[in-house]
């Protein structure tokens, strides 16, 4: 997807960043592994300025906080792709203009890793972004929830809460998670990979 001459608001084109958080709606799910992506959004929210309150915006909730662009697609995680397309398209935004925050079983709780782009990894989330973006080039956060007990549905661990000796984990994963989205909006996906990979335990991509 890039800029079309036919967007509605050509004006805006370059001037937004949208940062998606990838989760499920309704209070069983607040605290579940499956939605680290809305738990940092509440982080970026409380650090971000709001112009005004949250409003909905195509089957999703969207915060404005200056030139980033806060979003929460509400139609389960499965379900992210075409709300944040047709944000992306609203917005006149380029793919590298959008940064998707989610959930990864396959990296262990607490790491988070920075790419610019690639596979979904079994995540129906970026799965759905992918499909609905025609691409698997979006730059994307993960943030690691794993890894699941022997034995245990993938499904019903991601759906799980974090258990009470996890939270420390969680709030500095979440709060660090952060810290790399404003990175990536202020100075790009390079240098927030180059940061915040290596912090990791990861090298960063060139």
């Amino acid at each position: 997807m890039s800029r079309s001459s036919a967007c509605p608001h050509a004006d805006m084109a370059g001037s937004v960043k949208i940062i998606a958080g990838l989760g499920n709606p309704g209070r069983q799910y607040a605290d579940t592994r499956h939605n680290t992506g809305w738990m940092t959004l509440e982080k970026l929210a409380r650090r971000g300025g709001a112009e005004e309150p949250e409003e909905e915006r195509c089957d999703g909730l969207l915060l404005r906080c200056g030139g980033v662009w806060l979003f929460r697609p509400l139609g389960y995680v499965n379900l992210s792709g075409p709300p944040v397309a047709w944000l992306c398209r609203e917005a006149c935004a380029d793919l590298e203009d959008l940064l998707v925050l989610a959930d990864d079983l396959n990296l262990d709780l607490g790491t988070i890793r920075l790419r610019r782009g690639g596979s979904s990894g079994g995540h129906k989330g970026l799965a759905s972004l992918a499909e609905a973006l025609g691409t698997e080039s979006f730059p994307r956060l993960r943030m690691g929830i794993g890894p699941s007990p022997p034995g245990e549905d993938a499904r019903d661990f991601v759906l799980s809460p974090f258990a009470p000796e996890e939270r420390e984990a969680v709030e500095n994963m979440t709060d660090e998670a952060a810290e790399a989205a404003l990175c990536w909006a202020r100075e790009g996906i390079g240098a927030a990979m180059n940061r915040f990979n290596r912090r990791a335990g990861s090298e960063g991509e060139p």
